[in-house]
């Protein structure tokens, strides 16, 4: 896990076309799953109404 972190943000020096594409696919996969954790909660954020006490 370590290494996966420290990896994150890393350049690397792409030298074929097939490289490129599986470093774009790995990026691309975690902003998907940033998005996918962070979209519920920014959703139910925006729809938190007040609590009513009368229930």
């Amino acid at each position: 896990m370590n290494e996966l972190l420290t990896r994150i943000g890393e350049f690397h020096q792409v030298y074929t076309l097939v490289d490129f594409y599986q470093y774009i696919k790995g990026v691309e996969y975690l902003i998907c799953l940033a998005f996918f954790v962070s979209f519920p909660m920014f959703y139910r954020y925006l729809n938190h109404g007040p609590k009513d006490s009368d229930h």
